[in-house]
């Protein structure tokens, strides 16, 4: 990810409870697509929808294997906002 780091967005896009269940489900590793919905009791459509969202922000990596989209936290970009947030805060 290349493009500036913009605070706003990436609370704009945590402020939806699903990406935030999305985020914390995946702190245990990485976890394919059709194992997202169910967990969080949503149509296969609208957890796409969030996987999306959360990784064009860059806070996800996906990658394929076979037919399964397999989804990761981006732990290194994840940092790097948590450490803007804290320099507009404290």
């Amino acid at each position: 990810m290349n493009k500036k780091l913009n605070i706003k967005e990436y609370l704009n896009v945590l402020a939806e409870p699903n990406r935030l269940a999305i985020l914390s489900f995946l702190k245990d590793g990485e976890k394919c697509a059709c194992e997202i919905h169910p967990k969080l009791k949503l149509p296969q459509n609208l957890s796409s929808h969030h996987l999306k969202i959360l990784k064009d922000l860059g806070l996800l990596k996906s990658r394929r294997e076979g037919n399964k989209i397999l989804y990761s936290r981006n732990e290194k970009i994840i940092k790097n906002y948590q450490l803007e947030l804290t320099k507009i805060i404290i």
